[in-house]
Formats: C-alpha cells, structure tokens, sequence
C-alpha cells in the first residue's frame, strides 16, 4: 500500500514541475539576468561621478531584466534595450566603457543626460543598433565615422549638442535610416547630391546648424517622407520639386524657415497634396503668392513672414482650411475681393503686420468668428476701427493693431472678451474715452494705447484686473487724479503690474502715501519670473508667432520700443505730467524695480532716503520737478544704478561720493545752484560738446537695434531735460547696454545741440 501511494503521488509532482517550466519557458516577463550582463550595466554606471539618480532597483540581489531602463531578451538574457534619459549622467562615454560589453543592444537612449565630451568611435562596434539617441546638453566635435558602421541603424538622435562632421560621411550607406534628428548642432557641410539611398526616411530633421548649399532637391524624391526641418541653415538660391515624385501623398510639415532661399514661389509645391505645416518665413523668396496655392487643401499652418513677397493677397487662402496664416514683414498692398460664400469657421492666427496695406480696416475679418490672434500693426490702414470686432471677441487672445492710422473711437466692445490676454492699439490717431469693457477681461496681461489722442480720466478700475503685467498710456490726453477722490489714502490696485508708462499726459494731483503699497508684482519676484516672456526656440517646427508683450516706454529721456520684455523687467514712468506733492513711501518697497522715472512733474519735497532699499534700481529720473533738501548719501550704495538724473530741482547739500555718482555727467545735476561737491564730476569733457545752432543728424544704422528718438518734451525744462539725457546714452555707448538686454532693434537718434 505505501509503495503504491507513492507511486501514485509522483505522477502529480513531475505535472506541476512540467508546468512551471513549460510557463517560465513562454512568459515574456520572465528572465534570468545574466551575470555578465548585470555587471556591465553596474560598471557603466560607476564610471560617472554619481548615481544617485539611480533607483534602488539596480542592484545585485535583483534581476537586472526588471531594473528601471533595462530590457533583455526573452529567451537568452542578454540586454537589448537601455534607456537611462533623463538620469543625471554628468561626465563623458570612455572609448573602453563597460556599455560596450553590451553586444545585443537594439535601442540605447541617453538623451537629456547632460552626457559631455566626445562620442567616442568604440559605438560603431554595437552593431545590431537599430535606435540611437544621445540627444541634449553638452556632447562636442565630429561624430566619429564608425557611426557609418550601424547598418541596422533606423532612428538617430543628436540632437541640441556642439557636434559637428560631414552628413555624408556619415549616413550615406545607412539604408535602413527613417528617422534622423541633428538639429541645434554645429554642422557646416553641404547634404549630398543624391539622397535617394535614404528610401524609407520618414523624418529629417536638421534645423539650426551651418548646413550650406543649393535646396537638396533628392531629398524630396524620398516617397515615404513625413515631415522635413531645414530652418536655420545658411541653403541658398531657389527651391524646386519638380523632379519629384508626382504626387508625394505623404509629407505633412516642410519647414525651409531661416535660410537664404530666393525666387518665387514654385508651382511644383502642390505636389505635396497632405501638406498641412508649410513655412518658408525669413528667406528671400519674392514675387506674389501664387493662386495655385489653392490646391494644397489640407494646409492648417502656412507661414510666409520676413520675405520680399509683395502684391495682392489672394483670396483663396481665405477659401481653404488654413487656422493660421502669417504673412508678417513682406510688401503686400491689398487684398483680392472675398466672397460672400467664405468660410469662417477656421481661422484662429492672422498674422499681417509689417507690410503696406492701406485703405479701411477690411471688414471681411469680421467673419472669421473663432479668431485667437489678429495682429495688422504697421502698417497704413485708415479710417475706423469697426464695431464688428466682437464678432470674435469671445474667442480672441490678442488684438494687435497699433502703428497705424486708424481714428474715431476705440468701440466699447470688450464685455464678452474673457480670453483677451494683449490688447495693443497704439501709435494711431484714436479719441474719446477709453474703453470700460475691459473690466471684464479678467485674463488681461497687457495694454497699450499709448500715442494717440485719448482723453479721458485714469482708468483706476483696470487695477482689479488680476494679471494685468503692462499697462501703457504715454502720449494722449488723460487728464485728471491717478486715485478715485473717496478713496485718497488707499492704495491703487495693480497687484501683478510690472511696467507701467503714464507719461506725456496731463494727470494731476498728488499720489497718497500708500499709493504703491499693493503693487506686489513689483515687490517679489517668481522662479518663474527669471525668464523671458519669448524664449528663442532651438527647433522652429512649426514657427508660428508667439505671446510678444511690446511697449513703447520713454526711458533716460530716450523712446523706446520692447517687443519682447523679460519678466524680471519692472519699470515705472510717470514722468511729463502735472503730478505734485511728495514723493509717496510706499514707492520704496518695490524692491525689484529697475528704471524709475518721475521727471517733468512739481514733486516736492525731499527725495526720500528709503529709495535706497531698491537695491535692483539701474535707472533713476527725478529731473525737472521742485525736489529740495539732500541728495540722500545712501544711494551711492546702490551697485546696479548705472544712470540717475537730479538736474532742474531745488536740491542742496553734498554729492554722494559713491562711484555711481561720480560717474556720471555734469548735466545729471546742473541747475540746482547750491548742490556742492561737482567739481571733479564737471571736470570732465562738456557732455554737450562745442555749442552750435544747427541740428546734427545722425542716420538709420544698417545693423537694427531698437528704436530711440531722443525726446522732445512740449513744454517748460523738459525740452532740455530730453535733449540731455538722449544725447548723453548716444555718446556714452549706454545703448549698446541697452542693445544688450532688451534686444536688437533699429536706432534712430535726433541731436540738437543746445
């Protein structure tokens, strides 16, 4: 009996046995780590300065087939995939590195690991790559030409790094290649003359390096191409697809954007029937926009800015189904006539400023009632600015028209817009009242209406609005108190301001002590604030316009236009009005104030000596008021002021000796007949220069910079004041500081010497 127990037992233990290895045989997640695999991944590790970043998963007690990153083979165990992106790496791949030892990798990615040095030429012996990527951070010098050696080799990534090399060299006899990326790198050779080897690339992108030579016409010749990025090279001449395959049913995005492409635009684009990304923005390409432009009706996004197009419009982009379409700097005149029959229900981006349009506001924009952005500044449009606009108000996000000629009113049309984020009508000859509507918009950020003929009082009700960052109101008619009467003693709002201009106005009255006391945009900063509103990008796919804040302000006595403003930028101008009584305290506790300019007013006074906690001040005007009492000697303390401007005051008593101080011009202090301690200041060269009546012109230069006119103030000292301090940025080289921080732009500088 016993031995036939057991006999009869046995049978149930060799099935379950049977079971577990037939089960851990076809179980794709099941592996057996192999020691020499596990070892190499733990040696590769610890030759970098920390692992820290690690989990605690890699290590020997476990399997490394479960390690985070790590896959292997089902059956034999060998790593075939690693991917550590995004770990903190922090050093350089040695040529002996353990990751060799790796011989069945298929895919390695090590992107965003802030992988420095040289890729070392030992890669080319993992010959069974099928993906590469060592994208981002700090990799430098020539891709070895082992890389030629992955024959297996589909994707490759490196981009955003210093490399550089010759692409044919490189990926000629890659067949199997259908995604390559080298974007933001340092590459300057020419593509090769025939690319059709590369017959089942799909993506290729090589955007932002030094890429020379004519347009790579067999490129297009590849059937299976999805998307292509060649913006931000240095190809030349013009752009042809007519040896093409016909029709290429398959590209989706064709980026040319920022080369030295010229001629017009060729027919043979519609063979791209898919098309929907299309932008040949910042080339020279000229002529009109060709009508058969017509037949790509799968366009979404079409950008043609900053070339020598010119002519009519045509209306068939209007008739097709592009949502965004930026024509912006070219030389267009006007528009071909819209059909009743347009549809209206697509356009989200209107991008037309900078050319020459003329004649009314074209009403037909009306229609498109799902508009986001509309943007026709600079341009020569005249006449009234329709009513019709809140048509799409619900939907809109920014409204730029500014620089123009439009007149009449500003219609009160702004009640529905709870999107609305940039409102920009300035530099036109607008009258009357400032819109009320705006109180609505509770997602504003920025407003400028500054340069027109507005008048109308202070609009302290925009200080509820919760994001409103710029606020522009230079050069109208506003007229009357910066507070509500009833409410003298509390504060204006304006919780998030960051820059505000009210200069060249007629407001009165003196500003309560409290005044600035809830402006807390200007008293803290934000991580996020240390950044620029408009990063430049690296990669233009697609290169659409972006949220520029722009505003004009009159800063050191010199007209400026910002189109792009840092979001750690705060400034304050007030200056050219009526404004009296003292400076308030509370003004002394915005600590990341910049540029202060209260010039041209009848504060009086003494300066307050707590202007001294605005330790970020780089910029001071108290020029041209009643001001009395000292020069508090604690401002000599304040590192960044680089330029300060007491002159026209009552002031008395010593100079601070700080280095700031004795730094500037005589003409920063003149006219206050007992301020003492000027003698070495005024020692130095006569900032005016030899006395003249004649006017000295100083032209447009080639380079642009930004845009400065020296200011000429309507009434009373100011127009010296302007004058002075205009002239003394020109000579002192402080525009190119300028130039510097706030970018590029066109200086153009009248001086008359006084």
């Amino acid at each position: 009996m016993m031995i036939r127990n057991h006999c009869y037992c046995f049978p149930s233990i060799i099935t379950i046995f049977v079971s577990i290895l037939i089960h851990s045989l076809a179980s794709p997640t099941l592996h057996f780590c192999r020691h020499d695999q596990r070892d190499a991944l733990l040696e590769f590790i610890h030759e970098f300065p920390t692992d820290k970043s690690f989990p605690s998963s890699w290590n020997k007690s476990s399997d490394c087939c479960f390690w985070e990153g790590v896959e292997c083979h089902n059956k034999s165990g060998q790593v075939i995939s690693l991917d550590l992106s995004y770990k903190y790496l922090n050093g350089s791949i040695k040529p002996n590195s353990s990751l060799f030892k790796l011989q069945y990798l298929r895919d390695l990615s090590l992107n965003y690991c802030n992988l420095q040095g040289k890729i070392p030429s030992s890669l080319g012996n993992l010959s069974r790559l099928e993906t590469l990527g060592l994208s981002i951070n700090h990799l430098v010098g020539e891709v070895p030409a082992s890389i030629g050696h992955l024959t297996e080799l589909r994707i490759v990534s490196l981009g955003k790094n210093s490399l550089s090399g010759r692409f044919s060299s490189l990926f000629a006899n890659l067949t199997k290649l259908t995604h390559i990326f080298l974007h933001s790198n340092n590459f300057t050779s020419t593509l090769p003359s025939d690319m059709s080897g590369l017959y089942r690339l799909e993506w290729f992108d090589i955007s932002e390096n030094s890429f020379s030579g004519p347009f790579p016409k067999s490129l297009f010749t590849i059937s299976s191409l999805l998307i292509v990025y060649l913006g931000r090279n240095q190809f030349t001449g013009p752009i042809d697809f007519e040896n093409t395959s016909s029709p290429l049913v398959n590209l989706g995005d064709l980026v040319l954007a920022s080369n030295k492409f010229d001629g017009p635009i060729p027919e043979s684009i519609t063979k791209f029937l898919n098309l929907e990304n299309l932008d040949l923005s910042q080339n020279s390409f000229s002529g009109p926009i060709p009508r058969f432009i017509s037949n790509l009706t799968k366009l979404g996004h079409l950008n043609f800015a900053k070339n020598k197009l010119e002519g009519e419009v045509p209306a068939c982009l209007w008739n097709r189904r592009p949502s965004t379409v930026v024509l912006s700097h070219n030389y267009f005149s006007s528009f071909e006539n819209v059909s009743q029959e347009t549809e209206t229900d697509h356009m989200d981006r209107l991008d037309l400023n900078s050319n020459s349009f003329r004649g009314p506001f074209p009403h037909w924009l009306c229609k498109f009632s799902r508009l986001e952005y509309l943007d026709l500044s600079n341009n020569l449009f005249s006449g009234s600015i329709p009513p019709c606009l809140k048509n799409f108000t619900a939907t809109l996000i920014e409204l730029t028209l500014g620089n123009n000629n439009f007149s009449g009113t500003l219609p009160d049309i702004f009640a529905g817009a709870t999107r609305l984020e940039s409102l920009d009508v300035s530099a036109n000859l607008l009258e009357g009242n400032f819109p009320k509507s705006l109180i609505h918009c509770k997602a504003l950020q920025h407003v400028n209406v500054g340069s027109n003929r507005f008048k109308d009082k202070f609009p302290h009700w925009l200080g509820s609005l919760p994001s409103l960052h710029v606020l522009s109101l230079r050069f109208n008619k506003f007229f009357g108190p910066l507070y509500r009467h009833h409410h003298r003693h509390m504060s204006s709002g304006f919780k998030s301001l960051r820059v505000v201009d009210i200069s060249h106005n007629n407001f009165t009255g003196a500003l309560p002590p409290g005044y600035f006391s809830s402006w807390h945009g200007m008293t803290k900063m934000r991580e996020e604030d240390d950044v620029p509103y408009m990063e430049p990008t690296s990669i233009i796919y697609p290169s659409f316009p972006h949220n520029y804040e722009s505003v004009e302000m009159v800063i050191k006595g010199v007209e400026m236009s910002f189109e792009r403003i840092r979001q750690d930028f705060r400034a304050i101008d007030f200056s050219e009005n009526r404004i009296h009584g003292k400076i308030p305290e509370s003004l002394c506790s915005l600590k990341e104030l910049r540029i202060l300019n209260l010039s041209g007013n009848a504060f009086t006074g003494v300066i307050p000596r707590s202007l001294a906690k605005l330790t970020k001040l780089e910029t001071l005007d108290l020029s041209c008021n009643k001001l009395s009492g000292e020069i508090p000697q604690d401002l000599g303390k304040l590192s960044f002021l680089s330029y300060m401007n007491f002159s026209h005051n009552h002031l008395q008593g010593s100079v601070p000796r700080g280095t700031q101080f004795q730094s500037q011009n005589c003409s920063s202090f003149m006219d206050n007949p007992e301020l003492l301690g000027l003698e070495d200041i005024c020692r130095k060269p006569n900032v005016l220069g030899p006395t003249s009546h004649q006017p000295e012109e100083v032209s447009e230069s080639e380079e642009p910079m930004f845009n400065w006119v020296a200011a000429a103030i309507a009434y009373g000292p100011g127009v010296f004041c302007g004058f002075v301090i205009g002239y003394y940025i020109f000579t002192s080289g402080y525009h190119e500081w300028f130039a510097e921080r706030f970018g590029r732009r066109k200086i153009r500088v009248t001086r008359r010497d006084h």
